[in-house]
């Protein structure tokens, strides 16, 4: 994207509430026009604080934030032109789903006539035009939020920013909300900024996710790269799941490497940090990238030898539990109906093969 595309800019922003201790630590970070963007982390990595100081419920005690190239630092919320979605959805109980979704253009003084206009038209966004004289107690949580989100789209902001607004929903029907949540924001184009701590739901909507842990971004990446080519152990680890080994680098090869583990074994894998030989490090491996050997290596693969501990069932596949010599245990997707399965006992060897691209090592 280009920089002419910026809308929001963070630029060296910190957030201190006792005066010593940073719950974000200088925080540079470009929000570009029409995208999905998903602040992702723990709880107390600085994530949720990013988003109140966009919305100008708190402020940053140092650095700047700027809308469209206009500084916000100082701005109240009600005059940044930004829609916002709670996680309680924070409707007002008294009122009815249309003088709910009524109530941003009452503030900003929009007439009468207009008002009843972009009100019918946002519920009509969500599906929701049928509810317009209920209260929200008549509403389940998934309606709720649809009036929440009109509610926040009524009066065609700038930007839209969602706070873990889909926490709680049961399963599958936060898995539906969000593709539609995603379909609407195709369809609208207006920019979208998300916070969760659902890996899954980042990966499903957004078109980038920024990682927060200790108050710093520790990556931001489209989604397959943040998938595929995690920076450090801790997004390799808090983004979907990954296996563990630890070791020593034994020799430094242009970008890969040899690691040596405690028990003898050799493998080859990318060196991501640029680890100097004789470093400990840890690699990590998707269990989708190993697979089950069959009796022999595979040409240019690593292997592992282990044994087998149990199976995990899930739908699809399953998860094999493995352990290997001085290493915490691994895992290992199998598709269903793989010949390896058959007679399968806990207790038996298996030897475990991945290609040496697939294996990040981080010092």
């Amino acid at each position: 994207m280009k920089t002419s595309d910026v809308i929001v800019s963070f630029r060296g922003v910190r957030k201190t509430y006792d005066g010593e201790t940073l719950v974000v630590k200088q925080l540079d970070l470009d929000i570009y026009q029409g995208e999905f963007l998903t602040l992702l982390g723990p709880s107390g990595s600085g994530k949720t604080t990013c988003l109140m100081m966009l919305a100008g419920f708190e402020f940053p005690t140092g650095g700047e934030i700027r809308l469209e190239g206009k500084l916000l630092n100082n701005v109240p919320p009600h005059k940044r032109d930004i829609g916002m979605v709670f996680q309680n959805y924070a409707l007002f109980p008294h009122l009815t789903v249309e003088q709910n979704v009524a109530y941003p253009l009452g503030v900003r003084k929009v007439p009468t006539a207009e008002r009843a206009q972009r009100v019918n038209d946002a519920l009509r966004m969500v599906r929701m035009e049928g509810f317009a004289k209920r209260y929200p107690a008549q509403l389940s949580g998934g309606q709720q939020q649809r009036i929440a989100l009109a509610r926040a789209l009524v009066f065609q902001p700038k930007l839209v920013l969602m706070d873990e607004p889909l926490g709680a929903l049961d399963k599958q029907l936060r898995e539906h909300m969000q593709y539609e949540l995603k379909s609407l924001h195709e369809k609208l184009g207006v920019t979208f900024v998300y916070v969760t701590h659902d890996q899954g739901e980042a990966l499903t909507m957004s078109d980038r996710v920024a990682v927060f842990d200790k108050g710093i971004v520790q990556q931001l990446d489209s989604v397959d790269r943040l998938y595929e080519s995690p920076c450090n152990e801790f997004v390799a680890n808090f983004i979907g799941d990954s296996n563990r080994l630890r070791g020593t680098i034994a020799a430094v090869d242009g970008e890969y490497c040899e690691m040596h583990l405690a028990d003898g074994t050799r493998l080859k894998g990318r060196n991501v940090a640029g680890a100097q030989a004789g470093a400990a490090a840890i690699a990590c491996i998707r269990p989708e990238r190993m697979k089950l050997a069959n009796g022999s290596r595979g040409n240019g693969a690593n292997a592992l030898a282990g044994e087998a501990r149990g199976l995990i069932y899930f739908g699809d596949h399953v998860r094999m539990r493995c352990g290997v010599p001085q290493q915490d245990e691994c895992f290992v997707k199998v598709p269903l109906g793989t010949e390896a399965l058959d007679g399968f006992a806990p207790g038996q060897p298996v030897a475990l093969e991945f290609a040496p691209e697939h294996l990040r090592v981080f010092a």
